[in-house]
Parts: C-alpha cells; sequence; structure tokens
C-alpha cells in the first residue's frame, strides 16, 4: 500500500461503511501521524426499521462521531444527501469535489461501487453512487472550469489526490497490515451499537468479533498470510 502522503478522506454513503470496511487500516495510519477526515453523505436516517428518521439521523451521527475517535480520526462532516435514495449526478460529484478542495488528500478513501458483492450480494444503490461520485470527484477537483462556483466560494482546485483506495473490493490490490489496529477496528463498530442492535440478536461484540476477524482473515488468505484490510488502488 502506498504509504508516502500525510493526508487522507474516507467519503462513504452511511454512518458504519468504513467500521465494517477498513478502520483497522486507519487506525494504523493515525498512529503513524497521518491526518485522515470523514466524509459521508448521509446520516444514516432510514438505517433503524422501528426509529423514524428525525430520531434516528442524531443518534447515529452521534456514533459516527464516537467510532471515528476511536481510530484517531476527529474530523466527520455529514453532507445531508437522503439515506437509501442518494442520486449519482452533479449535485453529489459536487459536494464531494468540494471537500477535497478543503482537506487537500494524497489519499482518497471509498466502498465499493459496483453492483455486486463479489458477484454474490446485490449491493446498495447508496454504496454504487457515492463510491463512483468519489472516484469521479478526484479528478473533478482539480479542474478549474469544473463546478466553477467552488473557485468563487474560496475552494481552490486540488489536483493533489494520488490515489483512490476502495475497501470491500472483490478485485483487491493492496493490503494493509490491521492486526496492531484490530482491537480499535471492534471499539469503533461497537460504538454503532444502536445500529448493531437492530442489525442483529447476536451479542454485539460476539458479532463484531466474528465479522472482523473474518474479513480479516479471507484478507491474509491473498496476502502472504498477514490479518490485514484490502483495497482495490487506483493510481492517477
Amino acid at each position: 500500500m502506498p504509504d508516502d502522503w500525510q493526508r487522507a478522506l474516507a467519503v462513504v454513503a452511511h454512518p458504519d461503511d468504513l467500521e465494517y470496511g477498513c478502520s483497522g487500516a486507519i487506525a494504523g495510519w493515525t498512529d503513524g501521524g497521518r491526518e485522515v477526515a470523514y466524509l459521508l453523505a448521509t446520516r444514516g436516517e432510514a438505517g433503524i426499521d422501528g426509529l423514524e428518521p428525525a430520531k434516528c439521523a442524531p443518534l447515529r451521527e452521534r456514533e459516527q462521531i464516537a467510532s471515528a475517535a476511536e481510530v484517531g480520526v476527529s474530523t466527520v462532516e455529514f453532507l445531508d444527501h437522503q439515506d437509501g435514495v442518494i442520486e449519482y449526478g452533479l449535485g453529489l460529484r459536487r459536494d464531494i469535489a468540494a471537500a477535497i478542495r478543503r482537506h487537500r488528500p494524497e489519499l482518497l478513501i471509498t466502498l465499493n461501487h459496483r453492483d455486486t458483492w463479489g458477484g454474490v450480494a446485490w449491493n446498495t444503490p447508496d454504496h454504487v453512487a457515492v463510491g463512483r461520485a468519489t472516484l469521479d470527484a478526484a479528478a473533478d477537483a482539480g479542474n478549474r472550469w469544473i463546478f466553477p462556483e467552488l473557485v468563487e466560494q474560496g475552494l481552490e482546485p486540488w489536483d493533489g489526490v494520488r490515489w483512490v483506495a476502495i475497501a470491500g473490493s472483490s478485485s483487491p490490490t493492496h493490503a494493509v497490515d490491521a492486526t496492531a489496529g484490530f482491537e480499535r477496528a471492534v471499539r469503533s463498530l461497537l460504538a454503532h451499537r444502536a445500529y448493531i442492535e437492530a442489525l442483529t440478536d447476536e451479542d454485539p461484540e460476539t458479532y463484531v468479533r466474528t465479522f472482523l476477524t473474518g474479513t480479516g482473515k479471507r484478507a491474509a488468505e491473498q496476502f502472504r498470510g498477514e490479518f490485514a484490510v484490502t483495497f482495490e488502488v487506483f493510481s492517477r
């Protein structure tokens, strides 16, 4: 995995998307002094069936902020697109490009943007829209003549994104050793307790440890036996 960078921006659709995917890697990066910021397209307001969106959104926002803190991330921003019906298009690209110009990352992180999870399970439209828009916004952010209104808002172009790393890809090209960050990754996912308790009847800690151990071991089968988080990395 490239390591000659200082700033990263992780862009996903919902609270918990990063914790199911790559928080173990993020813990290691922040330990090493790198800066990581989170940008979420929604507040996850449609994520809990028994809780109406107006009450769910602030709860999931609080859980996400607490979750990020467990892995050394203090900057968490929300775009307020509507959970479950995010539309790929110019508005989403503009919002992500604006965030890229604000944070000026060298590394962008997002979630699987393809229609399926490895051809086995159907992906959600929100993940597809945000992942695809993030890939496109990496270029948009560097072009003065795309979204010129951003310049008028004081956001000068940033063409410094060197890589976009896709978590949860069925075609990973790179991996990050997640051994040292595992316990913090567990705590980070457990911070989404209300969501997890609505999702499963299993003990939350058992559920979280089983899930994260399984993904780490599957990565180890592909990458030199290391307990890892995997990414598909596109260079720019």
